[in-house]
């Protein structure tokens, strides 16, 4: 944990804040995010997928959602949609209110996010050829160092762009909501003891699929680093990913 460095002095110290950036730097800030966001998952996942025996694992969430996927035989875009929205129904629960306008803007990212998930699944297991090949199973000491180093790289990524639609606050993931609103409602803005926090939902999903499939996948070495690093990895990056971008008119409840 990195309580002094994960503190922003600049965070809103209020229920909310006001919005300073227009909104067409709004959503350009949020496309890039999306897909950086989207991108990041899929390398954790694919990645995982390609060392025979498993034992990098996925992002955290993205651990426990694919885990619950296969639990309920539904494919990313589904497992991804339907977590999402039971995640906007606990955030509702935290801020003890129910706002229309708000879920629905987590199923708007919600939409987009899980079908880019789907299109670079695809993509990184070779399914557009005219464009990649995929990436191939890991079989020697090489492939696997680079895949541990893809891994880690996807996890930053997800952390990197967390942090940048966070602070455009346009629309956000369920999950990401849930970390915002702990963070600034009940953690005094430190980003890695919020992403910790918000870690329980998942792990919840994460022991239900055991219950029901009795496998163990999909976590690992990848998994433990993103747990210790995602956070972190938030905070620092809202202050040197787009420095002067602060956080937008951020509404955590009263």
């Amino acid at each position: 944990m990195e309580p002094a460095s994960n503190f922003d002095a600049d965070a809103p110290k209020a229920e909310t804040s006001q919005r300073t950036i227009s909104m067409s730097k709004a959503i350009g800030y949020f496309a890039l995010s999306l897909v950086i966001n989207s991108a990041g998952n899929v390398l954790t996942l694919v990645t995982s997928a390609k060392i025979h025996p498993s034992f990098l694992g996925a992002a955290y969430w993205s651990a426990a959602e694919a885990n619950l996927g296969t639990a309920f035989h539904w494919n990313l875009f589904w497992a991804f949609l339907i977590m999402g929205f039971l995640t906007s129904v606990l955030n509702a629960v935290l801020i003890r209110h129910w706002d229309w306008k708000r879920i629905a803007g987590n199923m708007v990212f919600m939409v987009p996010f899980s079908a880019l998930i789907q299109v670079f699944e695809d993509f990184f297991d070779g399914k557009y050829p005219a464009l990649f090949g995929g990436l191939p199973d890991a079989h020697s000491l090489g492939m696997i160092i680079l895949y541990i180093g893809l891994n880690f790289l996807g996890v930053a990524f997800i952390a990197v762009a967390i942090s940048i639609y966070q602070r455009v606050n346009l629309v956000l993931h369920p999950a990401d909501d849930l970390m915002q609103i702990l963070r600034f409602r009940y953690c005094h803005g430190n980003a890695a003891l919020a992403m910790w926090f918000s870690y329980i939902p998942p792990t919840v999903m994460a022991i239900v699929a055991i219950i029901i499939t009795r496998q163990f996948s999909n976590f690992g070495l990848g998994t433990v680093f993103a747990f210790l690093a995602q956070g972190g990895i938030t905070g620092i990056a809202d202050r040197v990913i787009f420095p002067r971008l602060k956080h937008q008119a951020v509404d955590v409840g009263k």
